[in-house]
């Protein structure tokens, strides 16, 4: 994980412009700004927020400051295409790669993540460990890693569907 040393010394009123800016929200809820911060300075984070609390806030606003790829490994398909949509709405160049995925579309996708054309890019967890996917992963400009619902990871593991 990189990051630009110009995001790293955002002030308070720059950080809520740019949220402001790109995504509408009037000011951060509790735990957006110390996680933002913490990964705009390329610092490892853990965010725990209620549900409803913002976390897409936490990857979203990244993947429009950051140079490269936001990738975010997530377990529930309906709630990436949901997320995918809205970010759209937003102006981020989002893609979603999971098991429906045709492999002529993966192919496309994952090509533009290479060419820095995808902004951010939600995968579902068993996709890390498909033959030729950590290689293809190797090749794109990869600046955020986020797991988002990760309680469904650890407490459904693999049978979670």
């Amino acid at each position: 994980m990189s990051s630009s040393s110009g995001y790293r010394s955002l002030s308070d009123t720059q950080l809520t412009a740019a949220l402001r800016r790109h995504l509408g929200f009037p000011e951060f809820r509790p735990g957006q700004s110390r996680l933002l911060r913490a990964v705009l300075s390329g610092r490892d984070a853990l965010g725990v927020l209620p549900t409803g609390g913002g976390k897409s806030v936490c990857f979203q606003l990244p993947a429009f400051l950051l140079p490269g790829t936001v990738l975010v490994v997530s377990p529930l398909v309906s709630l990436m295409e949901d997320q995918v949509g809205r970010a759209r709405a937003h102006g981020l160049r989002a893609e979603l790669l999971n098991a429906g995925t045709p492999r002529t579309r993966r192919t496309a996708i994952l090509t533009a993540c290479r060419e820095s054309d995808v902004d951010l890019l939600f995968v579902s967890p068993e996709r890390l460990h498909l033959p030729g996917f950590s290689s293809a992963l190797a090749r794109i400009p990869v600046t955020v890693l986020a797991v988002d619902e990760a309680h469904c990871v650890s407490l459904w593991g693999h049978d979670f569907r």
